[in-house]
C-alpha cells in the first residue's frame, strides 16, 4: 500500500504554448515526476484538463454557434486524445493509469459517491494512477464544476488526500500583479485569509480554462480547512511537485 495521496491539478496553460498547441515535454516531465513519487510509495490522482484544446487541435474552428454544445464536441473528441498522450507516456515509465470522468452530481452523498471511492480505491491499490476530468459530453450547466480546481478540491476532500498541488503558468499568488518587477510571490496563506486585493482575473479565450487565481485560491484555502495542506505552484518549473513533496519553499502554500 501507498503511504501518502497527492491530487495534482494540470491547467491547460501549464500544457500549452502562446499558440495553445499542447505541449508534450509538459506532459512528460509531470509523469517522471508522479513516477518518482510512486517509486517512494506516494500515490497521485492526477486532474487533467486539456480536453478541449485537444478536440479544438483536431476539429479546428467548429461551426457550431451555441458555445455549450461547441465545449462538448471539442472536449468529446480531446477527452480520448488526451488519454492516449498519458497512456503512451506512463507507459514509457512502466506505468498504468486509467481515466475517471466524474460529474459534480457524483459527489452527492449517494451510490455515486460510494461507488467513485471504490473505483478510486481499487485503482490506487493496484498501482494506477486515476487521471480525472470533468465529463463534459454529460455535465448540464447547473451541475458543472466551475473548473477542475474544484474538481481537483473535491476528490482531494472525498479521498482524504495529504496535500493538493494546483499547477498554473505563474509562480504562486503575488502581493502585487505578476508581470510587474517589485512583485513577489506570497509563500503562505491561512485559509480564512481575506486575499480579495490580491486578485485580478484575466480575459480567457475559449478552450483556455475557465480557473484564473481567484478560482484556485477559494478552493486551495477549501481543501486547507479540511487539513489539507494545498500549493499554488508553477507547473512549468522543473521538478516543482517533487520541491512541493520535500517540503522545499515552492510556490504559495495554503495550510493551517
Amino acid at each position: 500500500m501507498y503511504k501518502e495521496l497527492v491530487v495534482i491539478k494540470v491547467g491547460t496553460n501549464v500544457m500549452t504554448n502562446k499558440d495553445n498547441r499542447i505541449v508534450r515535454p509538459v506532459l512528460n516531465n509531470l509523469v517522471q515526476q508522479i513516477a518518482e513519487l510512486y517509486e517512494r510509495d506516494i500515490m497521485t490522482i492526477l486532474v487533467s484538463s486539456g480536453s478541449v484544446i485537444a478536440g479544438k487541435e483536431v476539429l479546428g474552428k467548429a461551426k457550431i454557434k451555441d458555445k455549450t454544445q461547441r465545449r462538448q464536441v471539442y472536449s468529446a473528441i480531446g477527452q480520448p486524445r488526451m488519454m492516449r498522450h498519458y497512456y503512451n507516456i506512463f507507459n514509457d515509465y512502466g506505468m498504468k493509469c486509467a481515466q475517471v470522468l466524474p460529474t459534480k452530481r457524483d459527489f452527492n452523498p449517494g451510490v455515486h459517491r460510494d461507488n467513485m471511492i471504490n473505483c478510486l480505491e481499487g485503482l490506487l491499490s493496484e498501482g494506477v494512477i486515476p487521471i480525472a476530468n470533468e465529463d463534459d459530453a454529460v455535465s448540464v450547466s447547473m451541475s458543472m464544476f466551475s473548473d477542475n480546481d474544484e474538481l481537483a478540491t473535491l476528490l482531494a476532500q472525498l479521498m482524504k488526500a495529504d496535500k493538493l498541488i494546483l499547477m498554473t503558468d505563474i509562480d504562486g499568488l503575488y502581493d502585487g500583479h505578476p508581470e510587474k518587477a517589485d512583485s513577489k510571490v506570497i509563500d503562505k496563506v491561512e485559509p480564512k485569509e481575506d486575499l480579495d486585493k490580491y486578485i485580478e482575473e484575466g480575459n480567457k479565450q475559449e478552450g483556455e480554462g475557465r480557473g484564473g487565481m481567484g478560482s484556485k485560491l477559494n478552493y486551495a484555502q477549501k481543501a486547507a480547512a479540511a487539513d489539507i495542506p494545498s500549493y499554488i505552484v508553477n507547473g512549468k518549473r522543473d521538478n516543482v511537485i517533487l520541491d512541493v513533496v520535500e517540503g522545499k519553499n515552492v510556490g504559495t502554500e495554503v495550510s493551517k
